[in-house]
């Protein structure tokens, strides 16, 4: 094997381990902003039923925020009055007490589970 074969082959395999590298750094990113999105989704749900049943807001506060939303956040997809009422129904249908300690446990980060469990 001469100089410039051995020099190919380390080669092969450092690109090949950066390859392995940003594939997988592009994988936990992909996890991290999921896991981010639905943490948001949920807590917007949340602030909507407690604003509603603190401050009495009824239904068209959902059609306001979704249109306030959309204006502030011009060509972000996610934030029309019927993705609202889904992110209203998912905090709803996950606020269980069963199902909190095991979404905190999964998620893993202190800070986060502090906060889902306020």
């Amino acid at each position: 094997m001469t100089g410039r074969d051995l020099i190919n082959a380390d080669y092969t395999v450092f690109v090949t381990d950066l390859k392995v590298r940003i594939r997988s750094a592009r994988i936990s990113a992909a996890r991290a902003v999921n896991r981010d999105l639905i943490l948001l989704y949920w807590d917007i749900g949340r602030a909507i039923v407690e604003k509603q049943e603190q401050l009495g807001w009824g239904r068209a506060v959902v059609e306001r925020l979704a249109g306030d939303l959309q204006a502030a956040f011009p060509g972000t997809k996610g934030f029309a009055a019927r993705s609202l009422w889904n992110m209203r129904r998912f905090y709803a249908a996950y606020t269980d007490p069963k199902f909190l300690p095991q979404a905190a446990a999964e998620i893993g980060s202190l800070d986060l589970r502090a906060e889902i469990l306020r």
